[in-house]
């Protein structure tokens, strides 16, 4: 099992917003996501095939946009690190190879 896909998506959620928060800079922080999430795919496509990929790729969109009203809620990096998992875990159960 490629644990690739997962780091990248984690690191993509993560490491996006860290950088956006650090920079004060949201593009950079939107380019992080960007970079990893096509990593991600390419990763899962190879694994597991392109319409699983697209659906772990939609995931990774959707948790980075349910992360937002989550935060009001919550608090950022609270609601950061728990899309973070649903995804990471989602990409270990669904993104391995057959």
């Amino acid at each position: 099992m490629s644990l690739l896909p997962s780091v990248l998506a984690g690191t993509g959620l993560i490491g996006g917003f860290a950088t956006a928060r650090t920079t004060k800079n949201r593009p950079a922080g939107g380019a992080v996501l960007a970079i990893a999430g096509t990593g991600a795919f390419l990763a899962w496509k190879a694994n597991v095939g392109a319409p699983r990929a697209a659906a772990l790729t939609g995931l990774y969109l959707a948790a980075f946009g349910a992360s937002h009203p989550l935060a009001k809620k919550i608090g950022a990096w609270p609601a950061v690190n728990a899309v973070t998992a649903a995804v990471v875990l989602a990409s270990l159960v669904a993104g391995r190879r057959k």
